[in-house]
């Protein structure tokens, strides 16, 4: 399985993610963090229903795989996220020393890349490398009939 393959497949789980979050009338986010080509962690958005402002699908995955692994380290994991970190999420991913974040579909309005290029920001101590855009349409269509059924309420 070539790179772009290996990153949709995660995608579709974060996706599988985001899809639990929906259905508890939570932002559909998901998140996969992956390790050695294998998932060590997943996690979907919770604000909501834990009434968390931290809830967010990266957050979460980042702080349960650092605790499982005992490390918070995680310069050898790809988080895999159906939309564009914000900038609490990238500060943990920045912190976090994480390898490499793989997103679907850009936030105009809060997204910590499209506003800020904070996780490549070189003034900063630790960059995390970044890939956007796959599955984008798959990834940006869940957030949309999300908010367009939420708006009609």
């Amino acid at each position: 399985m070539d790179s772009m393959d290996r990153d949709a497949h995660f995608i579709a789980m974060a996706l599988c993610e985001a899809e639990k979050a929906y259905k508890k009338n939570e932002v559909p986010v998901g998140a996969v963090l992956v390790i050695n080509n294998r998932v060590v962690g997943r996690a979907h958005n919770v604000r909501e229903s834990q009434t968390d402002p931290t809830g967010h699908a990266e957050t979460i995955v980042l702080r349960r795989v650092a605790r499982r692994l005992k490390r918070w380290r995680l310069t050898d994991a790809t988080l895999y996220i159906t939309k564009e970190p914000c900038v609490m999420c990238a500060g943990v991913m920045i912190n976090a020393r994480l390898g490499r974040v793989v997103y679907g579909c850009h936030d105009q309005k809060g997204g910590a890349e499209t506003l800020f290029r904070l996780l490549s920001d070189s003034r900063l101590n630790h960059r995390v490398s970044v890939t956007s855009g796959v599955c984008e349409e798959a990834c940006a269509n869940i957030l949309s009939h999300f908010f367009s059924l939420r708006r009609k309420k």
